[in-house]
């Protein structure tokens, strides 16, 4: 699935729910949903530095894809990372370095999560897109030692 399904899916899911309400129980719903089969990558290099709560992020590639997992110690925080997990996690690294991440601001993150929660979320992206980054470098370096 590409970057831009994957967006519509959750564009389509917010516009059903009738209410911040319904909004924060389907985030935190994802939470709950979220593996915690390895919460081992609990360590300082995958903390996310700025967020309210303790949020970390792990990456690792297979192949030329790139697949996140995440953990917090809050619910709610754990919902959102399960929904950037959702949109991100399986895509090529260079489909999310040039992702916009217009989606976050049409479901109106903004305007139903603290201006900290929000801010959270955008630290959260750019930890996604600096692993992404990294891979990317990474593959070229690769690709370059081939030819």
């Amino acid at each position: 699935m590409t970057l831009r399904q994957k967006e519509e899916i959750v564009k389509k899911k917010f516009k059903i729910l009738k209410n911040w309400e319904e909004k924060y129980e389907y985030l935190i719903d994802l939470g709950k949903k979220l593996s915690n089969k390895s919460t081992n990558f609990r360590s300082e290099d995958k903390l996310i530095h700025g967020c309210q709560s303790k949020v970390w992020l792990k990456a690792k590639s297979n192949g030329s894809r790139i697949f996140f997992e995440a953990d917090s110690d809050a619910l709610l925080p754990r919902g959102m990372a399960a929904l950037m997990i959702q949109v991100y996690s399986g895509l090529f690294p260079f489909e999310i370095i040039y992702s916009n991440a217009h989606f976050i601001y049409e479901i109106g993150f903004q305007t139903f999560l603290s201006p900290i929660r929000a801010n959270g979320m955008f630290l959260f992206l750019k930890k996604i897109k600096f692993y992404a980054i990294a891979l990317n470098s990474k593959i070229s370096v690769s690709l370059r030692g081939r030819i």
